[in-house]
């Protein structure tokens, strides 16, 4: 569980509010996770719990996590077509 120290703090940097800047954060979350996993190898143990943690983040139905997600805004209000 020693890997989890690099990936537990990736669930905790903040999406950017400027809807411009969300692309940047999401290159930066996809290079940063690519390169981890091409460096560090985790454990199959430690990468197991890291996707649920975030598949918890990105789909629970609570509004202060749903639109917090790592690589989408899943947030319903966002979409809204009126």
């Amino acid at each position: 569980m020693y890997c989890l120290q690099w990936l537990i703090p990736v669930l905790l940097i903040p999406k950017p509010v400027n809807p411009a800047l969300l692309q940047t954060h999401v290159m930066f979350m996809a290079l940063y996770l690519i390169s981890f996993f091409l460096e560090r190898k985790p454990c199959t143990i430690c990468s197991v719990v890291f996707l649920i943690a975030v598949s918890l983040i990105c789909y629970s139905g609570y509004n202060g996590f749903g639109g917090n997600c790592l690589f989408w805004n899943s947030d319903c209000s966002a979409t809204s077509d009126n």
